[in-house]
């Protein structure tokens, strides 16, 4: 049996993607030698456990997911048995049929113009090995990576301030797991899709609290199934909300970078989607997350009560802005208010100021500090304690 120190037991004991480690602060620079160097170990102990429990959570999918989930070349967690080709052509396809994968499906995201095509390995073969295959015949060969929640809850109650109501018309889309609040129009991109989730509920939840009035539409990624938040799912989810003409979209989910999904955030972008994304749970010492590190995403940390940015908070290649990520309670699917933990509740703050009030005066609203990125935005939309 393998045993783990207590806090990363405590951290494997919660809900997927739950953060329970404090903020703590920077070693102090003037410090003499042999102090310095016992206050950096006591911080970056923290930061060793934040990525054991990253591989843990991967683990624990692909130990759960009956078969469904299996670890890509890279260690990624990916839906088991398929490759993942963007814009192929049919000298590409007919390659790989020769090589014995078969076409589970061709087609493309209509409103953004990117083809993608669902091939099964061949049977016997394992994933990593099926796409070092597959990249000799295409070379953009990806797995349908999957994508994890970046924040989790627990019980406990705050209040919330309100911000002016946004503009008559106000829209803004979320990519997550389903919601719990009947007036938020889902569409569903999973089996079981749209299905209520705590996650997605306080994400949709917060988006009023950053831009009151304004209107959720949200894309379930998750529903029931194992493999939910894959790569193909969260391409298709932009794809329906551009054709909803949705101009502001928040992710709360990180993953590695995958070709179809970056293909379909530039074109999206090119039809004048903003995307705002979370920068993760998974400490300062994670590979950068994605899809917050895609260019031109609008990449966001989270702080505690205290404006200090969570220590666990993950990194991507740039950052744009803080919101609060901590501190405050937001509701669950049944409408139970949860004290919430992680940078996934900073987006959709994020996202709401800037379809509501329009990048020049987030900029001005935003409050300069370290790792901040330009600014902590929408401090006071949310009563932290």
């Amino acid at each position: 049996m393998i045993r783990f120190p207590p806090l990363l037991a405590l951290m494997i004991a919660a809900p997927a993607g739950a953060q329970l480690l404090p903020s703590l602060p920077a070693p102090v620079a003037g410090l003499p030698d042999g102090i310095r160097g016992a206050v950096d170990r006591v911080v970056e102990t923290p930061q060793r456990l934040v990525e054991a429990a990253r591989l843990d959570r991967v683990l624990r999918l692909v130990r759960d997911s009956g078969g469904r989930v299996v670890r890509d070349d890279l260690g990624n967690a990916a839906r088991a048995g398929e490759v993942v080709l963007t814009d192929p052509s049919d000298a590409e396809i007919a390659a790989l049929e020769r090589e014995g994968f078969r076409t589970i499906e061709r087609t493309s995201i209509e409103e953004l113009g990117v083809g993608y095509a669902r091939m099964a390995v061949p049977q016997g073969v394992r994933l990593d090995r099926a796409l070092a295959r597959a990249r000799r015949q295409a070379a953009d060969a990806a797995a349908d990576v999957i994508h994890f929640e970046s924040g989790g809850m627990a019980v406990g109650a705050a209040t919330a301030m309100q911000m002016p109501p946004a503009p008559a018309g106000t829209t803004i889309g979320i990519i997550d797991g389903g919601v719990g609040d009947a007036a938020v129009r889902q569409m569903g991109f999973a089996s079981g899709a749209p299905r209520a989730s705590d996650h997605g509920s306080a994400v949709a939840w917060l988006v009023g609290r950053g831009a009151p009035g304004a209107r959720v539409l949200a894309a379930d990624v998750y529903g029931q199934d194992p493999a939910g938040g894959g790569a193909v799912a969260i391409a298709r989810a932009i794809g329906w909300l551009a054709k909803e003409r949705v101009a502001t979209v928040s992710i709360s989910l990180v993953g590695p970078p995958n070709p179809l999904l970056a293909r379909v955030v530039a074109a999206a972008q090119g039809k004048g989607m903003t995307i705002v994304a979370a920068v993760g749970n998974d400490g300062p010492t994670a590979p950068p997350a994605y899809p917050a590190s895609y260019p031109g995403v609008i990449a966001v940390t989270g702080v505690d009560a205290r404006d200090r940015v969570l220590i666990e908070a993950g990194r991507a290649s740039h950052l744009d802005y803080a919101a609060p990520g901590a501190g405050f309670a937001a509701p669950d699917a049944a409408g139970r208010m949860k004290t919430v933990r992680g940078t996934s509740f900073a987006a959709p703050l994020v996202a709401a100021r800037l379809a509501a009030a329009g990048r020049a005066t987030v900029d001005r609203e935003a409050r300069k500090g370290r790792g901040y990125g330009r600014g902590l935005v929408c401090a006071d939309c949310v009563t932290r304690r």
